[in-house]
């Protein structure tokens, strides 16, 4: 394939990508906009293949064989409320492919430079890798937390915050040694030195941040990984990783500003390590006098029958309990008797840990009957994971 058709398939790829996010970002079209990124993906693959010589395209049809076969085996083991840990060691993955790619770009250049042209690439390569080093260990710590292995409390070390500054500082001195060397040992020293700082920075980042941030941290590592990919496409010269690696960390970037201000949350801080935080999570007051009581879709409507309207803000624990086809059925049962019953689909638990919308959908509520979190009060977020209402105009 010329290079001609091959920039056009980047171009297509890429418009279908914005087309796949602007898809996601409602129910109604969430399926279309899935359909949209496998195209994309897919053009994008055929493509790069389609570009590469004879001699790698063995080795590359076969790392696509390996890893689309690895992607489909853990994709059919993994629940749905696995997903985050999921989500967040495939983040792993890119930032590891980042760095890789930027120790290759650096050793063995697709084309030489000189002059400031030279300097541009350094910076890229050294900046590549310091973001995919920070989201490799990053992603593994917030894998870990999700997943319980590792303990979801926030680490606060003394001094922790002087300790990222210390490191980033480092950082910024390795970075002017390696531009500043003209000996390729040198600068693959400086490069290794500042990858093993981004890494230890990027565990103490993640583990300062207790379990209850974790979606808005996978979100951010999300971020991450994007600008990560497009710097590695500026050193390789490919506008379609530039392009889908500034929609995803643009968009990764946007989306944890939402969810942090569905928690209650200071944007800066938890991007920054949880400074400033006091707790990793808001606990109830008077919890250890909560006591559970098991119930049934039947009894429950018997005693919202005399109520005209029903908003469900479903919770994490509906997820874990698989609940949603009960949900479904005592939505039935309400709709039967006239009941108009409508869900508060938060834009955290919508998405992470729990994708509410995605099992509500599985057990076939319309969603139509999906409300914006926003429609809800300010009172009813703190706490409530179900919320019911007799009727009020909205």
């Amino acid at each position: 394939m010329g290079t001609g058709l091959v920039s056009v398939a980047y171009v297509v790829a890429s418009v279908l990508f914005i087309f796949s996010l602007g898809g996601l970002s409602h129910q109604e079209s969430a399926r279309r906009g899935n359909l949209y990124g496998v195209a994309g993906i897919l053009i994008a693959l055929v493509a790069t293949m389609a570009s590469v010589s004879d001699s790698g395209l063995v080795a590359i049809v076969i790392a696509v064989l390996v890893g689309a076969s690895i992607g489909v085996a853990i994709a059919n083991k993994v629940e749905m409320t696995q997903m985050p840990q999921l989500v967040a060691l495939l983040h792993s993955f890119v930032g590891l492919a980042a760095v890789l790619v930027g120790f290759s770009g650096y050793i063995d250049p697709l084309t030489h430079t000189t002059g400031a042209e030279h300097t541009i690439k350094l910076v890229e390569v050294f900046v590549g890798i310091f973001i995919g080093a920070i989201t490799f260990t990053g992603s593994l710590i917030a894998c870990g937390k999700l997943d319980g292995r590792i303990d979801s409390k926030a680490l606060t070390l003394p001094g922790r915050h002087l300790m990222n500054l210390a490191a980033l500082a480092v950082s910024v001195l390795l970075g002017a040694w390696f531009l500043g060397t003209d000996s390729m040992a040198l600068g693959i020293l400086a490069l290794v030195l500042m990858t093993v700082v981004a890494a230890v920075l990027g565990i103490h980042l993640i583990m300062a941040i207790g379990g209850a941030d974790m979606p808005v941290v996978v979100s951010m590592l999300n971020s991450y990984s994007g600008w990560a990919a497009a710097s590695i496409g500026f050193m390789l010269g490919n506008d379609l990783l530039i392009v889908t690696g500034a929609l995803v960390g643009s968009s990764g970037a946007i989306l944890s500003y939402i969810m942090c201000k569905a928690m209650n949350r200071s944007f800066i801080s938890v991007i920054l390590g949880g400074f400033g935080q006091t707790s990793s999570s808001s606990a109830a007051v008077g919890s250890d006098d909560q006591v559970a009581l098991e119930t049934s879709a039947d009894e429950v409507c018997e005693e919202l029958r005399n109520a005209d309207s029903v908003i469900i803000v479903p919770g994490y624990g509906m997820a874990v309990a698989q609940a949603q086809s009960g949900v479904s059925d005592m939505t039935k049962l309400l709709r039967e008797r006239g009941v108009t019953v409508r869900f508060g689909i938060h834009p955290v638990a919508g998405r992470l840990p729990g994708h509410m919308n995605v099992l509500l959908a599985e057990a076939h509520v319309p969603t139509t009957s999906f409300w914006r979190w926003t429609k809800l009060t300010q009172t009813s977020r703190a706490q409530m994971s179900c919320w019911l209402s007799v009727p009020t105009t909205q």
